[in-house]
């Protein structure tokens, strides 16, 4: 089947919009031009002067299925991201069951055949359970199908299981994606410990939570040779650890997620559970210093964090509420309101951290808007705005601060393999 996709703009390589075209077949990238009108095509799909990216890549969404579907689905997470130009996204294993086993991975791996529309690659637990010191068999759970592994949501607490764990993924030329949080360091904390903290009257969790684990974890993959990836980096500290590791040479690569790059402490209005996330909101300064490690190469790529929650359970106080906010649907957006359009960032830059670079790390055969790649595809209406409307998500989770902020850039269109998942206006 041929495919084409017309009147589209492409981001050239020095931050110019030009006119373009992409011509689709048998799922793959066969050109991209400007005018393909001698060619008869079976479907032809009007960009309207829009932007066309590759799709987005996000290496970090909870989808919660199976054990807590209430809060998502593959099915609803898979068309979230689709509705935020995602075309591969990669999903955490704090799930119930934990797909600790190849047969508990393979089912994850049945539901998303039955029933994702984007493509989703599942991790895999670096010790049983999440919570366990057993190691998981690493070379089996690759052979199933493991994207990585993480035990996202709980740092891993001892640093033997953390060597062994890395001896281990290494050996299996697997990446060690950690949440890095020492948990003898939170003392009960459920926001930052800082100025609103104090005038909340709620329990802060210190930045060295994080940063003294990561320091703790570098050294450990310089010892191992393991390639270590940092989730949700949040403190200027963990920047700086982060960025000398590199300097030393540790093979690390790190996130950050758009709400730590637009948001901080100050900006929380109220004791409401819907600014409480894991890592929390961090201050000005955190939130400058991870701006700067994006522009300096310190930190290498975006990540949504996607983490849905029932209405009632997030709907209370920080002491009550769990961690989490939504993100798939507007990661892009936010990022291209708030720093494209201000001048901070460029187009190009913001495409790479979204879409190039996460698949680069992974080494995942996506991410490029070039002939004879897949046609993982998204169309965003850059010079329109838009309000943020909890009632049009794809997810079942509206844990968001974000609601009614007026963005740039709405999803018009999302293609997997030439396949379209997403058309704004579809139901």
């Amino acid at each position: 089947m041929k495919t084409l996709i017309k009147n589209g703009k492409i981001n050239s390589f020095d931050n110019q919009l030009i006119d373009a075209a992409i011509w689709i077949e048998e799922g793959l990238i066969k050109a991209i031009g400007t005018d393909f009108a001698e060619e008869a095509f079976d479907r032809v799909y009007d960009a309207q002067g829009q932007l066309i990216t590759q799709g987005l890549v996000d290496v970090h969404v909870h989808f919660r299925e199976p054990g807590f579907t209430y809060k998502e689905t593959i099915k609803t997470g898979s068309e979230a991201a689709a509705r935020g130009g995602f075309t591969t996204v990669c999903a955490m294993p704090n799930l119930n069951p934990v797909p600790d086993t190849p047969e508990k991975l393979k089912a994850i791996y049945d539901l998303i055949a039955k029933d994702a529309v984007v493509n989703v690659l599942q991790y895999a637990p670096i010790t049983a359970d999440l919570r366990s010191e057993v190691l998981t068999d690493m070379a089996a759970l690759k052979a199933a199908g493991a994207f990585a592994f993480t035990n996202d949501g709980v740092g891993v607490q001892t640093a033997g299981t953390m060597y062994l764990a890395m001896k281990e993924a290494a050996a299996n030329d697997m990446a060690l994606v950690a949440h890095t949080e020492d948990e003898s360091l939170l003392f009960g904390g459920v926001m930052h410990a800082g100025k609103r903290a104090s005038e909340l009257n709620l329990p802060g969790i210190l930045s060295v939570t994080e940063s003294s684990q990561i320091a703790r974890d570098l050294l450990l993959a310089e010892a191992t040779g393991c390639h270590y990836h940092v989730c949700h980096v949040s403190t200027k500290e963990s920047v700086r650890v982060i960025r000398d590791a590199k300097k030393a040479g540790i093979k690390v690569t790190a996130e950050v997620s758009p709400h730590h790059l637009i948001l901080c402490e100050e900006d929380i209005p109220e004791d409401f559970g819907y600014w409480k996330m894991n890592p929390p909101l961090r201050g000005s300064e955190d939130r400058e210093a991870l701006i700067e490690g994006l522009l300096d190469g310190t930190l290498d790529c975006i990540a949504t964090d996607h983490a849905p929650h029932g209405f009632e359970e997030k709907n209370q106080s920080f002491l009550k509420a769990p961690f989490g906010i939504v993100g798939s649907e507007y990661a892009f957006q936010l990022i291209y309101t708030h720093f494209v359009k201000t001048g901070r960032f460029t187009l190009e830059q913001v495409i790479d951290w979204m879409a190039v670079k996460p698949a680069a790390i992974f080494g995942l055969n996506t991410g490029r808007l070039e002939v004879g790649q897949p046609a993982d595809l998204a169309v965003f209406a850059i010079d329109e705005s838009y309000t943020i409307d909890d009632k049009e998500f794809k997810s079942l989770g509206v844990n968001t601060p974000f609601v009614g902020w007026e963005n740039y850039g709405d999803t018009i269109f999302t293609f997997v393999k030439g396949q379209p998942v997403w058309q704004k206006g579809s139901k």
